[in-house]
């Protein structure tokens, strides 16, 4: 097995100066290893080997001047099919999205990417319209875990995580409005980071856009900085971004956890947790105490605010399918329009006043971050599962996520970072959340943690 796609991006880029690899070789192994394990996981809804390999040639001859673009200049990149993208058709994972448009417009974080010389080489799939947290739509079927592959890899960006912990590129471009990039991040033992809302510019708008966040999942904290670095910029297209602050992540990744003080909340809004996730996610909170940090258990923050977010998709969802033909409906998953059909009675009154309640909440937990600079919980209650269900067993009824999408509400910053394995082998995730625009907080934590407890040396067993 080649060792040339598990590198990171941090390492090719080290090789292309040192001029002992080139973008095409890197480009190519993704390529080749997307070709042989694609079949398997369906991690992937589009691979352009033409257009990447062009990419690829013209970074080898930047490199070759030694004039490199930006600062992932022949790295290759995949982009969640929700994410619209220059040149390929952006489907949302849905038959209802015609293919045949002229696709002539990259959202933000692509541009930016593709500006610093990205090697774009594939959309990863996703469930219909981002709208569940496993893998599955019409359009593309199930995405399977490289760990696992009886096991989904969580959603909606479960083809990007899929796809990176399989070693099919080092950089994947994914999103979150309730758990999306966290989710996959822990079944599929990588690391993944939410921004803070307005963080990253986002275009075209969408309804759900103030939960929402595009960000990297990647198999090293400090190739998520990277990416970071870069998509974190202006963009005329997104009028709700934070002014840009020029913070490069990647090289200030390095402070001292015996400054922090650490609130470990292993029940967060009294979520069930399988008991070895309780066990391992446990271990790694207790880890940050090991480096000097002040790590206090904090069994109680807030009421769930299920209700409070349930309401305000109610009528996100009204309007962004308000349009939505019954022809179109009938190509659509069952579970998503059922959920569009009971959001048509949506009420005004009901959204005002989860607009209210998650003011309370965002209130709450800044008032929170005034004792604690960081808040570890599990990232998800249970190791992954079959990936023929919507939702583990028993949980029908209820969120079986408690502890991602409070974040979404409040758009703070957090991340997931691979905290171990359970005895059949699946990956479990420790979430890292800060304080609101404290992105850099968040991956000083996970860099320290990666430290500690390194997880990058472990593969799926798909060459085995």
């Amino acid at each position: 097995m080649s060792e040339l796609p598990w590198k990171s991006a941090t390492d090719l880029l080290a090789a292309y100066r040192a001029r002992t690899l080139s973008p095409v070789e890197a480009t190519q192994a993704v390529l080749d290893r997307a070709e042989r394990l694609n079949p398997v996981l369906n991690a992937f809804c589009l691979i352009d080997p033409e257009t990447a390999l062009t990419a690829a040639r013209e970074s080898e001859a930047r490199w070759a001047k030694g004039a490199p673009l930006g600062l992932v200049d022949g790295v290759p990149v995949s982009v969640k099919d929700i994410i619209v993208t220059k040149g390929w058709p952006t489907l949302r994972g849905s038959r209802t999205v015609d293919p045949n448009q002229p696709w002539t417009e990259d959202g933000p974080a692509v541009a930016r990417l593709r500006e610093h010389g990205a090697v774009l080489f594939g959309k990863t799939t996703t469930p219909e319209f981002a709208a569940k947290a496993v893998t599955r739509s019409p359009l593309t079927g199930t995405t399977l875990n490289p760990w696992d592959t009886r096991c989904t890899p969580g959603g909606s960006s479960g083809g990007a995580g899929a796809a990176v912990a399989a070693g099919i590129g080092p950089m994947a471009l994914a999103t979150d409005a309730g758990g999306s990039i966290r989710l996959p991040a822990s079944f599929s033992g990588v690391f993944g980071h939410k921004p803070s809302g307005g963080r990253v510019p986002m275009y075209p708008p969408t309804p759900y856009g103030s939960l929402a966040g595009f960000g990297p999942m990647t198999r090293t904290v400090t190739d998520a900085a990277l990416m970071m670095s870069v998509i974190a910029a202006f963009d005329a297209r997104e009028w709700n971004v934070l002014p840009p602050d020029g913070t490069q992540y990647h090289q200030q990744l390095d402070a001292d956890p015996k400054a922090w003080r650490i609130a470990w909340s292993p029940r967060l809004c009294g979520a069930v947790v399988d008991p070895q996730v309780a066990a391992l996610t446990e271990q790694a909170a207790q880890a940050f105490a090991g480096m000097g940090a002040t790590v206090e258990t904090v069994e109680h923050l807030f009421d769930d605010p299920l209700p409070t977010l349930t309401k305000f998709q109610k009528g996100l969802t009204a309007f962004a399918f308000r349009a939505m033909p019954e022809e179109k409906l009938a190509l659509m998953d069952p579970e998503l329009v059922e959920t569009i059909r009971a959001s048509r009675d949506a009420s005004l009154m009901d959204h005002l006043e989860a607009e209210m309640e998650r003011a309370a909440l965002g209130r709450a937990m800044i008032a929170f971050h005034q004792t604690y600079d960081l808040l570890l919980t599990p990232t998800v209650g249970v190791p992954p599962f079959s990936a023929e269900l919507n939702r583990p067993e028993g949980t029908v009824g209820k969120s079986w996520y408690p502890f991602t999408y409070p974040f979404n509400l409040t758009r703070q910053p957090a991340a997931s970072v691979p905290c171990g394995f359970t005895a059949e082998g699946l990956p479990v995730g420790l979430q890292i959340v800060g304080p609101p625009h404290r992105d850099l907080l968040v991956l000083q934590a996970a860099r320290a943690f990666e430290r500690a407890r390194p997880w990058h040396d472990r593969r799926p067993p798909l060459d085995a």
